[in-house]
């Protein structure tokens, strides 16, 4: 199977591609992935896919409510060896789609100033930077984007 699955967190596939995203944020955040790991448990995720190409899991990514309009982007992720082929923002559509499924209106989302290629995936999709939102206000190197969905 090649594409996208929509899942949960029971999902071994996005267990792993996970498990590589947390073991990639750690190198990046130093000191700080402490603080930011306790943001970023997959107990509370209802919502996940799996992007599949040469029936291998490649990327994965999630959303969560936030409020009532809006829905948190969580734990998106794309193998190193798959990058630059427009997986991420694939990745990113599906959650755009499935949150207005279900009946909301825009997408926030937290990345960090350690990430540039979120930051520049972002940036290319049509998200803004907006204020930081909590837990994230204050902190120097969390940059945080909202977008409304049409």
């Amino acid at each position: 199977m090649d594409g996208i699955l929509r899942t949960n967190t029971s999902n071994s596939h996005f267990k792993g591609l996970v498990a590589l995203l947390d073991a990639d944020l750690a190198k990046r955040d130093g000191k700080d992935n402490a603080f930011y790991a306790q943001f970023n448990g997959i107990d509370q995720l209802k919502h996940c896919i799996v992007y599949f190409k040469d029936k291998k899991a490649v990327g994965c990514g999630a959303i969560k409510p936030f409020n009532n309009q809006s829905m948190e982007i969580k734990r998106m992720y794309v193998v190193p060896s798959m990058r630059g082929n427009g997986i991420a923002s694939i990745l990113l559509a599906e959650l755009e789609k499935w949150t207005k499924e279900l009946g909301y209106e825009c997408c926030v989302l937290e990345t960090g100033l350690r990430q540039p290629e979120a930051i520049a995936l972002y940036t290319k999709n049509n998200y803004k930077i907006t204020a930081n939102y909590p837990p994230y206000i204050g902190v120097d190197n969390s940059v945080c984007f909202k977008k409304y969905l049409l």
